[in-house]
């Protein structure tokens, strides 16, 4: 409370002068050192003509602007063909279409990432892999496409066009999953039957073994090293979900491995923390500025459970039940994300939305904090009958606004397709509707831009033309990755700050066509330049343009 008090002290001893100060300071003095007047009123009074002094000054508050920044991004999946391709049966071409169509629908809607499930069990839809080719991309594990293609090459290109990151999700346990119709001779399970756990119809990874933890370190690190990713994504499958009458046999396992653990559960999570710290050390090594995160199960522990928990009650917890502490990957600084998966109403009695966002965002450690959201149970057949509320999801996305998450995850393509209720025009119309960029990770890359080169502009049959030339590297090396093109009234002061002045954004090479001019008007140009992980350098500009029907003006 008193550092509450003490900034709107220093703004308004900045705006107001020293006499007023003074003021303040002679009040002070009244209460310690004459002490006429007792502590109540000495706080009433400071409150009353602190008060006084902001309503003075509201006119100088700084407007309240869409967010500049803000991770917007969708899980596409493709176990069981969920969100693409739509079945197992499509010719590459029909594969390409449907991807292409799912981006453009994704960056109409506002999003600025997607996270494609490039490993969905012991399995790959990309071709540099040790892995067999996917049944639910070819039709049958370990069957080439035919015509062959890269399907991950295509979707990284094709997202970085649209200026969308692209992450590969890789699900890290499941080597068979229950659904699958097709086991290829040279899945991982086939080839080492030691490394497996069979649990509820799954072949499971057994994180146990040190080799297992390798080979899924390599997995990643491929991934990394072969294609222009922007992140590693992991979801929140770790040891498996509970089911009734089955069993993890580990005990040999843990005979073997014990690394002297006497309790099993905190042997597995230690399992865990070994397999992401090593995933993290080798990222790192490979890339420094690529991202890693992980979407885990929401609750990492319940209040009643441990006392640093989430006021969360009776939920399954990442950390009891899943032997996932994923409050220490943050912690200890093994993930660049988390993404916990928040997929519960504002009004679910165990667990509401707003209490684990609150708990996330005090305990995300300087790391970015994307709330995963649920989706797919908007108006559907949910007992909470809170998903049949149409402002239910909007008002998710503005509660972790509020409170500082720095985005949102949506689970998943298929959901926002849908539409139920009409949420997703609620996104695109009003809360994405103007374009955000990616936020910043200072810990990766600090270090922006430098300025763009030779502003000028053309009239076209379809509108202005801008073009520049590539600003020179920085001192880290790096250039342009894109541009950011802004836009203002000559009445207008300009701001960096302000979205709305946004016009739009270069993502292959140095030119832009604004194709909303209109002839009789005055506009000013400032572009800048952004980086690959984001860092927006300065602009250059004005560049003052008057519009007329066959010429332009400087003015």
């Amino acid at each position: 409370m008193f550092i509450c008090r003490y900034d709107k002290l220093s703004k308004f001893s900045a705006n107001f002068g020293l006499k007023y100060v003074t003021l303040i300071g002679l009040t002070f003095c009244m209460r310690f050192i004459v002490k006429k007047i007792p502590i109540i009123a000495f706080s009433l009074l400071l409150t009353i003509f602190l008060l006084q002094g902001c309503k003075a000054q509201s006119t100088d508050f700084e407007p309240v602007y869409p967010p500049k920044r803000e991770f917007r991004a969708v899980w596409i999946a493709t176990v069981d063909n969920i969100d693409w391709p739509s079945s197992k049966n499509l010719v590459p071409d029909e594969q390409r279409n449907e991807f292409s169509a799912l981006l453009d629908f994704h960056k109409r809607v506002g999003m600025n990432a997607v996270f494609v499930q490039v490993r969905a069990a012991g399995d790959a839809f990309y071709a540099k892999s040790s892995e067999p080719w996917s049944e639910w991309l070819t039709g049958q594990q370990g069957r080439r496409p035919e015509p062959m293609w890269d399907p991950m090459e295509f979707m990284i290109h094709e997202s970085h066009r649209r200026g969308l990151e692209f992450h590969a999700w890789l699900n890290l346990n499941r080597l068979v999953h229950k659904s699958s119709k097709s086991i290829s001779s040279d899945n991982i399970s086939r080839l080492h039957p030691d490394w497996i756990l069979s649990y509820d119809g799954y072949k499971l990874f057994n994180f146990g073994i040190p080799e297992v933890r390798q080979f899924i370190t390599e997995i990643a690190v491929n991934v990394a090293k072969n294609y222009d990713v922007d992140g590693i994504h992991f979801d929140d499958y770790f040891y498996p979900y509970a089911v009734a009458g089955q069993v993890i046999y580990d005990d040999a396992t843990f005979r073997q491995y014990g690394r002297g653990f006497t309790n099993k559960n905190d042997w597995r999570r230690n399992n865990v923390d070994l397999l992401v710290k090593q995933i993290h050390e080798a990222l790192m090594q490979v890339n420094p500025k690529i991202k890693f995160g992980i979407s885990p199960c929401g609750v990492w522990r319940n209040k009643g459970t441990d006392s640093e928990g989430s006021k969360t009650y009776g939920a399954l917890a990442s950390y009891d039940d899943l032997f996932a502490d994923s409050r220490k990957w943050v912690r200890e600084g093994w993930v660049d994300y988390i993404a916990p998966q928040v997929y519960f109403s504002s009004k679910f009695g165990k667990v509401p939305y707003r209490n684990l966002v609150d708990w996330w965002t005090e305990n995300c450690y300087g790391r970015h904090f994307y709330v995963g959201v649920g989706a797919y149970r908007v108006g559907g057949k949910e007992k909470d009958t809170q998903w049949a509320n149409p402002t239910e999801l909007p008002n998710q996305v503005r509660y972790s606004r509020e409170n500082e998450a720095e985005g949102t995850i949506f689970f998943s393509s298929r959901s926002l397709k849908n539409n139920n209720l009409g949420f997703v025009d609620s996104l695109r119309t009003d809360l994405f509707r103007y374009p955000a960029l990616v936020p910043t990770m200072s810990w990766k890359d600090a270090i922006p831009p430098l300025t763009p080169k030779s502003l000028k502009a053309t009239l076209l049959n379809n509108g202005l033309e801008l073009f520049w030339e590539k600003p020179d590297p920085a001192t880290d090396g790096e250039t342009a990755t894109y541009y950011v093109i802004y836009r203002f009234d000559p009445s207008e002061k300009p701001s960096a700050h302000d979205p709305r002045k946004i016009l739009g954004m270069a993502y292959e090479g140095e030119k832009f066509v604004d194709t909303t001019i209109q002839v009789g008007k005055r506009y000013v140009y400032y572009i800048t330049a952004v980086d690959r992980l984001h860092n927006e350098g300065r602009p250059i500009g004005p560049l003052k343009v008057e519009v007329f029907d066959q010429k332009l003006q400087r003015f």
